[in-house]
């Protein structure tokens, strides 16, 4: 209110009326209420009810219209939200004389009045003695009760001389937070036109002249505005826990229904889990609208209810924002979701407002957005990336994109690099989602090779931060030996939760004392077969689960060019379904394997046959004789191939649904099969092996076990197998927990590039994989942080459920901006929180939002409860929302 003209303090008008004494009621009453000089703000009807017609004495009432202040632009009201500050200025209308006989007067629901404290002590004792059987002091008594309804705001006043009005600002600073939420319904002078009559006098103080003493006594102890201490009575939506009345007015109670600055509205209490206890607030709070469940939705809404308290796009949306879409825009979507965005926000916003089910915001979505169509369970952050970038194209106020050529650095100053960078980006791009959330980072990549620096500058929507983790972890992993020297065995090592694959091995390395000519090859087991093999040294440990099952082989290194054999075992099984026994081949224990040159049947056989040895059950007067278990095992070679010499050209396959013949009873059966063990190919015979043309890296085999056979070996090692780890087995790991600032430093730390995304050098003339660094240049003033929970890859999925310790009141960046002596701010507060709850497969989505100053409420789909502020830290958190904090 740079523009107010000071013309006085709180000593002037602060709370003590210049009217003359109001007379003495006859029965006694206190006389410290009837001496009540503050000023009270009333409904005017109300006030006018009370009047007696026949009086002959005129009350004369000075009229003031309400309008928008220009200052605090056309959403004040809802910018109140955000900033602490309802702005609106008084004009006088012609002087009316208000005694009661004009009925067009004052009949509006928005016509208030400021009366003094005896005017407002008779006018509440007519109305109390009028609903009363006899004008006795019982009458009197309930208007103690009816004090209880008065509650304090203070007004600061000034007067603007060019224009002769009235300028009103309300603070959230001056008042508490539950008197200033109710003066934004109050003073709504954007829903319906606000007029007030001032029959207390203290309007007229503002516009005496400069002789005036009290004038110029209170100019001299304040440096601005004036106070006005308003007794808000009339007006107030707490609730009333006696059975009450309803009147004209629009005052409301509980269980009924009114109406407050116009609007219809549902007095519903909604009951909060916060806390572990009952607590309830009123419906009809502008902004605390919330969102019907469609049908797994609970990830959009909470996504909307974020983007529906950022401060900017209110503003803008609640606005005239339709004649910046651009319906021309290529690569935007005609526009339709930018106003389908607006029209949801608009409701929201309402007052009064009930749950909304968005189903036309829904259909929209998903008809731009084939991916979030259906009612499965979606991403949150997935989805405000893809709203964020189509609100932008939609309200793209470049209309023909020029043609923009990125240039090197070369050498040139960071700063005329960046701001080259962002005027060409702004060239392209210029909307409220730029103005708002987009921000610039500095890329560094440097060649390995020549050492050649390349530095770009790139905007950013968002930030995605991993999230770092210094603790262990505990794996249990069964090592296997491809020479057949010893049975499985299960080792558990510890290595960092976040680690790498090569930090798993190299611990495998040290627990099982691998030879230097041994190498370790872990693979996935599933269902009795290999579904992965884990090969890539960098690979994330993070995408390992607890319940997966991993086998570590260890293999010869001077073979590593041979082709690796993988055997799978099966048997045939019996079994009763419904009386009737059914017969069928079964796949059983861990694949097997051998990395070597084999060339014919006879070599696959005797490399089967030592693999097994481990597993061969000794004969009872021979235990612990280790010539024995050679024998047995060449009496099984030698069995196997004489009787395979027999049926050199081989013998017809065994079927699944048919039982071995008397040959393949006392045989082991080779089968090459396809990697999952659940096809037959060739059989394979002691002729030279065919293998396939071009010869793979593996080859898969399906032995099937004669009856014989099992008898000579205990398979129950084989079938055995560990989980990574067992949760019930040691005590329940303590709770991880990792600062944002970690989380941000490991997003900026500088690492190589990934091998499929290699940098091509100008100066070597090739690809490379380069080192890169990330550093924040330019911050926006809306500031998204998207927590990188969930890890995918071919075939796992997981959540780390790692609690981020992250700042409310004062995200400090100072110490992570490159561009030095940079004038913008760069302390941030958070507004809003998305959070997920539960597990990749079954999860739930809900938001946390900071509403009306310094109060948070949870939005849980249609239910809007409070929180307190010391509960909305969790491990749940997965997208904050942060708006820049100006310094003082």
């Amino acid at each position: 209110m740079d523009n107010y003209v000071n013309n006085g303090g709180a000593a002037a008008i602060s709370s003590n009326s210049l009217h003359s004494e109001a007379k003495q009621e006859e029965e006694g009453e206190p006389l410290s209420i009837d001496d009540d000089q503050r000023v009270y703000l009333v409904p005017f009807r109300w006030w006018k009810e009370a009047q007696d017609p026949s009086s002959s004495g005129v009350k004369k009432g000075i009229p003031y219209a309400a309008s928008p202040a220009p200052p605090y632009g056309p959403m004040k009201i809802l910018n109140n939200i955000f900033n602490s500050d309802i702005a609106f200025n008084l004009r006088k209308e012609d002087e009316l004389l208000c005694n009661g006989e004009s009925g067009e007067v004052g009949v509006s629901n928005r016509d208030y009045a400021f009366v003094p404290g005896n005017v407002w002590l008779q006018t509440l004792k007519w109305h109390s003695n009028s609903k009363s059987s006899s004008k006795e002091k019982k009458g009197f008594s309930a208007v103690y009760e009816d004090m209880s309804d008065v509650y304090p705001l203070q007004l600061r006043l000034s007067v603007l001389r060019e224009t002769n009005v009235l300028a009103v600002k309300i603070s959230k600073k001056d008042n508490s937070t539950e008197c200033f939420r109710r003066a934004c319904k109050i003073f709504n002078v954007e829903a319906e036109p606000l007029r007030v009559w001032d029959f207390s006098g203290q309007t007229t103080l503002l516009f005496l002249n400069d002789k005036n003493k009290i004038l110029k006594e209170s100019q001299k102890q304040t440096e601005q505005d004036l106070f006005l201490e308003l007794q808000v009575y009339g007006l107030s939506d707490s609730f009333r826990t006696k059975g009450a009345k309803k009147d004209d007015i629009g005052q409301y109670t509980n269980g009924t229904s009114g109406l407050i600055n116009g609007s219809a509205f549902s007095n519903g209490a909604i009951s909060a889990r916060s806390n572990s206890s009952t607590l309830s607030f009123e419906a009809g709070t502008l902004g605390l609208t919330g969102l019907q469940n469609l049908g797994n939705t609970c990830f959009m809404n909470s996504a909307l209810q974020c983007l529906a308290h950022t401060p900017k796009l209110v503003d803008y949306f609640l606005g005239d924002y339709m004649r910046e879409i651009n319906p021309e825009n290529p690569l935007g979507m005609k526009g339709e979701i930018a106003s389908c965005f607006g029209d949801l926000l608009k409701k929201l916003w309402a007052p009064g407002a009930t749950p909304l089910a968005p189903r036309t915001f829904k259909l929209k979505l998903a008809h731009f957005a084939p991916q979030f169509s259906g009612f499965n369970q979606h991403d949150s952050q997935e989805l405000l990336a893809f709203l964020l970038d189509g609100l932008h194209e939609d309200l793209n106020r470049v209309k023909n994109k020029p043609y923009v050529e990125a240039k090197d650095s070369n050498d040139r100053p960071d700063e005329e690099v960046a701001d080259e960078y962002w005027r060409n980006h702004l060239a392209r791009n210029d909307s409220i989602i730029v103005d708002v959330c987009q921000g610039q980072y500095r890329s560094t990549l440097v060649c390995p090779v020549c050492r050649k620096v390349s530095v770009t500058f790139d905007p950013f929507m968002y930030l995605s931060l991993p999230l770092p983790s210094t603790s262990m972890r505990s794996m249990t992993l069964t090592i296997v030996k491809a020479d057949g020297s010893a049975k499985p065995s299960p080792f558990t090592v510890t290595v960092p939760k976040n680690g790498r694959l090569e930090d798993l091995t190299q611990a495998l390395s040290t627990a099982c004392s691998l030879g230097l000519d041994e190498a370790l090859l872990v693979a996935e087991i599933y269902n009795n077969q290999i579904i992965c093999f884990l090969e890539e040294p960098t690979g994330s440990l993070s995408l390992i689960r607890d319940n997966d099952q991993l086998v570590a082989y260890r293999l010869p290194k001077d073979v590593e060019e041979a082709p690796l054999f993988v055997f799978m075992h099966q048997q045939f099984e019996e079994r009763s379904i419904s009386g009737k026994v059914m017969a069928h081949w079964k796949t059983f224990g861990i694949p097997l394997v051998v990395r070597k040159n084999i060339a014919n049947g006879s070599d696959i056989r005797e490399a089967y046959a030592k693999l097994l040895t481990p597993f061969l059950v000794p004969e009872e007067d021979s235990v612990g004789n280790s010539d024995t278990l050679d024998n047995i095992s060449s009496e099984v070679i030698m069995e196997t191939h004489n009787t395979t010499n027999t049926r050199s050209n081989g013998s017809p396959e065994t079927s699944d649904k048919e039982e071995p013949d008397a040959q393949s009873a006392t045989e082991f059966q080779f089968y090459l099969t396809n990697e999952k063990g659940t096809e037959k190919h060739s059989k394979i015979g002691m002729e030279d092996l065919v293998k396939p043309t071009p010869t793979p890296d593996r080859l898969y085999v399906l032995v099937s076990w004669p009856p014989k056979m099992v008898k000579h070996y205990n398979v129950q090692p084989l079938g055995s197998l560990p989980k990574v780890f067992e949760s019930g087995s040691l005590t329940t790991r303590p709770q991880e927990s990792v600062s944002l600032y970690k989380c941000l430093e490991a997003f900026l730390k500088e690492e190589p590039l990934g091998p499929d995304d290699m940098w091509y050098c100008p100066v070597c003339k090739k690809h490379c994989q380069a080192s890169k660094k990330l550093d924040l240049w330019r911050l926006p003033e809306i500031l998204v942080i998207h927590l990188k929970r969930f890890s995918y890859s071919q075939y796992l999925k997981n959540k780390l459920e790692t609690y981020v310790d992250f700042p409310i009141h004062n995200l400090d960046l100072s110490n992570y901006i490159a561009q030095k002596g940079a004038q913008s701010s760069n302390r941030y507060m958070l507004y809003a929180i998305s959070n997920h709850y539960g597990s990749m497969g079954g999860g739930h989505y809900t938001a946390f939002v900071r509403h009306g100053g310094d109060r948070w409420y949870d939005f849980d789909d249609s239910s809007v409860s409070p929180i307190s502020e010391d509960k909305i830290r969790t491990s749940a958190a997965y997208v904050l929302f942060y708006r820049k904090v100006e310094d003082a």
